[in-house]
């Protein structure tokens, strides 16, 4: 790769001196510096950790006002010149950092109601008790969205916190294994390897993405004890089926519903079919609350009464609260489960417009899908070649089945194959728009090979990591930013399909 720019770093002591920043004429002015001036501020940390009386210094040209400029703004004292270890940042790097934050159309934007910092000051107004007002107001409000086969919702730190109470719940011991899709993010697998159990991946659907529930019979081994269910982009996976084969070896069922909250399957919401829902309000989703969960405990209400204790660190502290004992003591394996305050307050503010932020984001969803599968008509007939056709063959759209209703947490496209996804890609940047692909599959991580084992080939699986692209779908955009996104798309994809 093209070196575009370098930055020096020397550690004495307790000390780190950066100095000698470079960036090439030709890619000026595009966030290099401050990017190169991050990396070596997080290398200095990692050297000097947290040392108190640590110091880091940047070293310049006092005459140099521009790079003095920068430096300040990121708190640095000014010496003198010096030389030695160089970090280098290559082109390839620069154009997935730099320039990512400057696209006029960005993928994600947070949407705020308004009344979030309102509930926040009633926070410091009435003190950060643990499990005070809010978050028992977002437990109650969940646990009435979810619906009446919900046992109890418990508010959690995070998506991750839910998959791992979820883990704990299904009492996962050393050498059980959990039948899981590849194409899901980390934490479905690390709930189920921090508990010493072993993940099963398997391929997944071409049409939804979704775990392929055909092939989950076959993964079934003595020591299974959980099928797990992503519900990929916010569209449901095949939960009666799922359910059913669950029954029939008497396993539990996890729905992993981080990107499905007010998803439906048959009219239900998704969460509330398996035994456990786990839901994200991660600063990403839908509904956010910059870190934030929830676990829904359905079916069983003597695992909603352990719930409690594992929520708090395996006492019985809930009890205590509720007048029940007159102490409370360590009863059970547990962690520290409760989420802060303010992010439930966050939270309730969110949850009082969720449903019309997934309205807007639905009618994005749907007017992508318009645009997307009837553009291609207004092409003159001289113009056409014998593959130029409905649905172009360049790009494949999500799929929701007539069953499902989607709450447009993705909306992606499939290219053919790996080169034409990039060249999606970067024509969108070019444009000013920030498209993304999305996981490395499990089965071929790292952490994957080491904790799992996959079972069947995962064509689906490699085909979807190697085309897929997300595009922005986040509640405030306006019609004019996504035309030029399909304009942008339907310019490309022809240019593609005749070059």
């Amino acid at each position: 790769d093209e070196e575009v720019g370098f930055i020096t770093v020397k550690k004495r002591a307790n000390t780190v001196n950066i100095g000698l920043l470079a960036v090439a004429e030709s890619h000026r002015c595009q966030g290099i510096a401050k990017a190169l001036l991050s990396r070596a501020a997080l290398w200095a940390l990692e050297e000097v950790g947290y040392d108190p009386a640590a110091s880091i210094n940047v070293i310049t040209q006092g005459s140099n006002l521009i790079a003095c400029s920068c430096y300040r703004s990121f708190g640095f004292s000014t010496f003198s010149t010096q030389e030695i270890h160089h970090v280098w940042l290559p082109e390839n790097i620069v154009g997935n950092v730099s320039r990512a934050d400057q696209l006029s159309i960005p993928f994600c934007r947070q949407h705020f109601t308004g009344k979030e910092q309102k509930y926040i000051q009633e926070v410091f107004d009435k003190g950060l008790d643990s499990s005070a007002h809010f978050t028992i107001m977002c437990s109650a409000k969940l646990q009435e969205i979810v619906g009446p086969s919900s046992q109890r919702v418990i508010m959690v730190p995070s998506g991750t916190a839910a998959l791992e109470m979820a883990a704990l719940l299904c009492d996962l011991q050393p050498g059980d294994e959990v039948i899981m899709p590849s194409y899901t993010f980390s934490s479905t697998a690390n709930a189920v390897v921090l508990r010493g159990a072993v993940p099963v991946f398997v391929d997944i659907r071409k049409d939804t993405l979704n775990i392929d529930e055909t092939l989950i019979e076959q993964a079934i081994t003595p020591r299974t004890k959980v099928i797990c269910a992503v519900h990929y982009a916010g569209v449901a996976c095949e939960m009666d089926t799922i359910c059913e084969i669950a029954t029939r070896h008497n396993l539990f069922v996890v729905e992993d519903a981080a990107q499905a909250f007010l998803s439906q399957y048959k009219g239900r919401q998704c969460g509330s079919i398996g035994d456990f829902g786990c839901f994200s309000f991660h600063y990403t989703k839908n509904v956010i609350c910059g870190e934030g969960g929830a676990i829904s405990i359905n079916r069983s209400s003597d695992l909603a009464r352990r719930a409690l204790v594992l929520w708090e660190k395996g006492t019985n502290r809930h009890d205590f609260m509720m007048g029940k004992v007159d102490k409370y003591e360590w009863v059970d394996i547990g962690s520290s489960y409760v989420p802060n305050e303010v992010s439930c307050a966050i939270l309730w503010a969110q949850l009082d417009d969720a449903k019309e932020v997934t309205a807007k984001r639905q009618q994005h969803y749907n007017e992508y899908l318009t645009k997307l599968t009837t553009s291609f008509k207004n092409i003159p007939p001289s113009e056409q070649t014998g593959d130029l056709k409905l649905p172009l063959p360049v790009l494949r759209l999500p799929h929701v089945p007539s069953h499902c209703e989607t709450n447009a947490h993705i909306f992606y496209i499939l290219a053919r194959n790996h080169t034409e996804r990039l060249k999606l890609e970067e024509g969108l940047r070019a444009k000013g728009v920030s498209a993304f692909s999305h996981y490395v599959p499990l089965h071929s991580s790292p952490a994957g090979k080491k904790y799992g084992r996959t079972c069947g080939i995962m064509e689906v699986t490699d085909s979807v990591h190697n085309t897929l692209l997300r595009l922005p779908v986040w509640p405030d955009l306006t019609a004019a930013e996504r035309n030029l996104i399909t304009d942008s798309l339907e310019a490309l994809a022809i240019e593609i399909e005749r070059n």
